[in-house]
Parts: C-alpha cells; sequence; structure tokens
C-alpha cells in the first residue's frame, strides 16, 4: 500500500526546472531517505507533496488527497518539519509545546475533549475536524522524557542548544502522532550523540502505520532507512533499499558519489591562488586559560591549547558543549570572563582588531547579507577586508568559479539552499587570504560531493602554511584533523591526534571513540 503516489511531477521556477518529469512511490509504514546534491530538488520535492508549492505538471495522491485541492484536509493527517522549523525562541521549551498542540488540536495534559480541540482549531483559523479525525492525546510526560527536554522545559527555546532545538522541533512535529511525517534535514548540525537520540525518538513514538519521508545530508544515517531514494537535477537515479546498493554505510557512500557522476580530486584552486605571507610565528592561535561564565554557569572553563602553523586542529563535542563559545571568545565577539587567546601572537583583549586581520571566520548560522545576491555578499566582504578595487572582480569572480556559485551570483543570500548558503559563508571567510581560518561547522547541511570539495580545500591551504581550527559533526571529517580536542561541558575531556583519540576509546571509528569519551568523562564525574 502506498502513502504517496506520485506521476510525471515537474516543477519549474521560470526557466528553472527543479523537479524534471518525476514518477515516485513512497510505502506505507516505511521511513524512506531522501538524498542528493544541493540543488537536486529534495525540498521542493517535500513542499509539493504537502501543497506548500503547486506542481507545474503531473499528478500527486497523498493518503487518498490531492495536496494540491485538499490540501486543508491533508495537513490534519501530517507532520511536517522543514530545514527551519518555527520555533518560537522567546517562548519556553513546555510553551511551545503548548502552542503546537492547540495548533494541531491535541490535548497533551491528558484528556482529548472534541469541542475543546475544536475551539482551539477555529481560533487558529484551521477547519474544523470531525470526531473521526480528532488527534489523539499525547501524554507531556512521555514527550518530555523522549526528548531529554524535562528538566528544561521552564528554558526559552532561544537558549536551547542546537540539538535540544531540533528534539523540540521534532516532538512539536510529532505531536497528534500524524499518518504521515515529512522531515527536511533534521539532524543538520547535530551531534552524533543527538542524531541517535532523534532517530530513536522517530522510531519510537511513530505507530508501525506511520510513513516517514527523512531528507538527510548523512549517509549512514539514510543507509538505516527501508528504503533510499537519490535525486539529481531533479530526477530519480535510485529507488531501493540501500542495503540492496551497498553492505555497509562507507560503501554505500562511495555508491551514491558514482550514482551522482562521481567525485575526481583535483587540484585546489583556493589553495594554489592563496596569496598571502607565511607567517613568522610557529604558535599561530592559543588558547591560554580562556573561561566564560554566566552567573554560576560555566559556559567553557580553563579552555587551553596551542596551535602551530599549518594545522589542522579540530575541535569536537556535543551541541552545547562550548565550541561556539569559544570561537567567539578567540575572535574577539564575545570577552571572556578571564583568560586571553593570541592570533599570531596577538593577544585579542588588547589588539582585538590588529587581531582579527589575520583571521577568516565562518559562523556556525548563516551571518551574511540575506537581500543580497551571492555577488554583492562577497563584494561586500572583499571590501571590508581591505582587497582593492583592481583586484575585487577577478577575485570575486575566481570564488564564484571555484565554488560552483556561477548559476547562483544573481539570487539573494536567503533564498539559496542550506548548502549552497554553507559555500557562500566559506567563500566569504577565506576571499581575503587569511593566514588563519576558523571554520565553525562548515559543512554542516552540505552534501556529500561538496563535503569532499571543502575538505580538498582545507587540506591543499594547511599544506601550504594556513592555520585552521575547525568543528565538525561528521566524524569522518575528524579524522582529516591533525589533532583534535575533544570538548564536552564547557571543557576538554581528551586532546590528541585521531588515532590516539581512537586507541584511548577502544575503538576503530571516531565516531565511536567521540561516543565513548563522552560517556567515560560521565562516569569519571
Amino acid at each position: 500500500m502506498q502513502t504517496v503516489t506520485i506521476k510525471n511531477l515537474t516543477k519549474k521556477f521560470g526557466s528553472t526546472v527543479a523537479i524534471d518529469n518525476l514518477s515516485l512511490n513512497i510505502e506505507k509504514g516505511k521511513i524512506t531517505g531522501l538524498i542528493g546534491a544541493d540543488g537536486a530538488g529534495k525540498t521542493t520535492l517535500l513542499r509539493t507533496i504537502i501543497g506548500l508549492l503547486l506542481p507545474s505538471e503531473g499528478e500527486i495522491d497523498v493518503l487518498g488527497f490531492n495536496p494540491e485541492t485538499q490540501k486543508n484536509e491533508l495537513n490534519q493527517h501530517i507532520g511536517y518539519m522543514p530545514q527551519k522549523f518555527g520555533l518560537y525562541e522567546d517562548l519556553t521549551v513546555i510553551e511551545n509545546l503548548n502552542l503546537y498542540a492547540d495548533l494541531k488540536g491535541v490535548n497533551i495534559s491528558g484528556n482529548s475533549n472534541f469541542e475543546e480541540c475544536n475551539a482551539r482549531q477555529k481560533k487558529y483559523g484551521i477547519l474544523p475536524m470531525h470526531s473521526d479525525q480528532i488527534s489523539t492525546c499525547v501524554a507531556l510526560e512521555k514527550m518530555l522524557e523522549f526528548t531529554s527536554l524535562a528538566p528544561f522545559q521552564d528554558r526559552l527555546a532561544g537558549a536551547l542548544s542546537g540539538g535540544m532545538k531540533q528534539k523540540l522541533g521534532l516532538a512539536c512535529t510529532l505531536l497528534g502522532n500524524p499518518e504521515f511525517l515529512l522531515l527536511d534535514e533534521p539532524s543538520v548540525g547535530v551531534d552524533p550523540i543527538s542524531r541517535r537520540d532523534l532517530m530513536k525518538m522517530v522510531r519510537n513514538m511513530i505507530s508501525p502505520e506511520t510513513t516517514v519521508l527523512w531528507s538527510t545530508a548523512y549517509l549512514d544515517e539514510a543507509h538505516s532507512f527501508d528504503t533510499a531514494v537519490v535525486l539529481d537535477k531533479g530526477k530519480v537515479i535510485y529507488e531501493g533499499k540501500p542495503h540492496d546498493l551497498a553492505p555497509t554505510p562507507q560503501e554505500f557512500e562511495n555508491k551514491v558519489i558514482d550514482l551522482m557522476g562521481g567525485y575526481n580530486k583535483e587540484e585546489s584552486l583556493i589553495a594554489k591562488n592563496y596569496d598571502y605571507k607565511a607567517p613568522d610565528v610557529e604558535l599561530t592561535v592559543e588558547a591560554d586559560n580562556l573561561e566564560k561564565r554566566y552567573g554560576n554557569f560555566y559556559a567553557v572553563k580553563n579552555n587551553t591549547f596551542k596551535i602551530k602553523k599549518g594545522e589542522i586542529f579540530g575541535l569536537l563535542g556535543p551541541n552545547g558543549a562550548g565550541k561556539s563559545t569559544s570561537f567567539k571568545m578567540m575572535c574577539g565577539l564575545a570577552k571572556p570572563t578571564s583568560g586571553t587567546a593570541r592570533i599570531m601572537g596577538i593577544d585579542i583583549i588588547k589588539h582585538p582588531a590588529k587581531a582579527r586581520s589575520n583571521l577568516g571566520y565562518m559562523a556556525q548560522k548563516f551571518s551574511l547579507y540575506g537581500s543580497l545576491t551571492v555577488r554583492q555578499n562577497l563584494n561586500f566582504f572583499a571590501l571590508v577586508y581591505g582587497i582593492s578595487i583592481l583586484k575585487r572582480k577577478a577575485k570575486v569572480d575566481e570564488i564564484i568559479e571555484v565554488f560552483g556559485l556561477k548559476e547562483y551570483e544573481k539570487c539573494p543570500a536567503e533564498e539559496l539552499p542550506l548548502g549552497l548558503k554553507q559555500r557562500l559563508s566559506m567563500a566569504a571567510a577565506l576571499i581575503h587570504n587569511p593566514p588563519v581560518l576558523f571554520l565553525d561547522e562548515p559543512t554542516s547541511g552540505v552534501d556529500v560531493l561538496t563535503r569532499r570539495d571543502f575538505w580538498n580545500h582545507i587540506t591543499s591551504l594547511a599544506k601550504k602554511g594556513v592555520t585552521i581550527l575547525v568543528t565538525t559533526h561528521f566524524m569522518d571529517e575528524a579524522e582529516f584533523c591533525d589533532r583534535i580536542s575533544l570538548f564536552y561541558k564547557g571543557q576538554t575531556i581528551a586532546i590528541g591526534t585521531p588515532e590516539e583519540l581512537k586507541q584511548k576509546a577502544g575503538a576503530n571509528d571516531m565516531e565511536t571513540a567521540f561516543i565513548n569519551l563522552i560517556k567515560e568523562s560521565e562516569v569519571d564525574k
């Protein structure tokens, strides 16, 4: 039995074909992974399936409804979590849950009441439900237990870590026990432990009859699903069981890459044309007992490390461990409670502007100007970083070409898919050829081909003497680091090469090492 039947679907935006004569069946009661490169059409397909976008051509049937003409009726049977889920950051965890319960006509305090639910629906302008459509009640205690948010239910959503926000967003999406759950990259920017928690939440909180369509950039995640659908340029290039394509996650990733045209590692043009004077100092980045305290809470405590010229230094840790806070202190965006940092030997507290001039910083959250186009953003940052007017156009042209942004150079940054936003952010961070790069989750939400390209640039830059401090939640990427500091609850709990950390944790891979060392740290306390 099918939850979704799609026949000859085409979706155009002007002259751009986002979905190209696509036909697809999504089986009831299964978890289907949706995979594809940035711009392959994944988000467009999800939005068209639920009626947020109208097809240019073709037919869609979802749970017996036509999403184009019966969108309101269909909404009562689905749960949709977009890439940017609409949590209200000035509301607490429990207030967000109550709000979404009201919107879905769900009583999370114990009993479903048909009249009360329909009153709530009317208040928010939603069509009233029939008695046989009433959402089942959800026990609040069960929801908070599965999300591990019970101790934080009075905390503002805006104050939650990235992983906790995703758990709360997923909890709100699951309210009402939807028959069809659509998740658009719910695990982007989430650490390995939280990713496993999200997967566990979905598997444990849905009924056996619930269908899940899960878009993901993590191919090890997709390998665990019942079905995989690989999109390329708006077309389905593979549909079937992941294990039929390859028995292991790594082999699956390689097979998907082959289907998408393969990856040919080429010389990094960014590194080749990186015009900068190699630093004379041996230690280019130093953190000296950095601390950041909010009242009695330590976001970062006694953070000390030294990074050599040309070294790739990884800062790993769960969401909320203090990685981004450390980054902000080290580049002068947040003032330490105590301690200091030095960039190229320059104290960031005493001489912030001089220290920052040696630094390229890519923030975890997209921090460019959404209303400006890709080219306008790059022109602006080239100007800010002091690139002369004679060199500016050539430099921007080069960056646009190398990062595959030519097709999007006139597009406002806010309209780019998440992966392309990451490309643009990284391009802006290194446009002035700084000797030190701080990259805070540079590949978050980026497809597997672009990730390999990013790391080709990163490792090639390091070979030229550029120092790189990087955070990542892709544990295979951690293998590219020369050394790693594992961060947990604001403190370094282990430091060493990837091999040293794996040996210390008794693990064969970095993901297992990450999880084991975090658990050992909890036991030690």
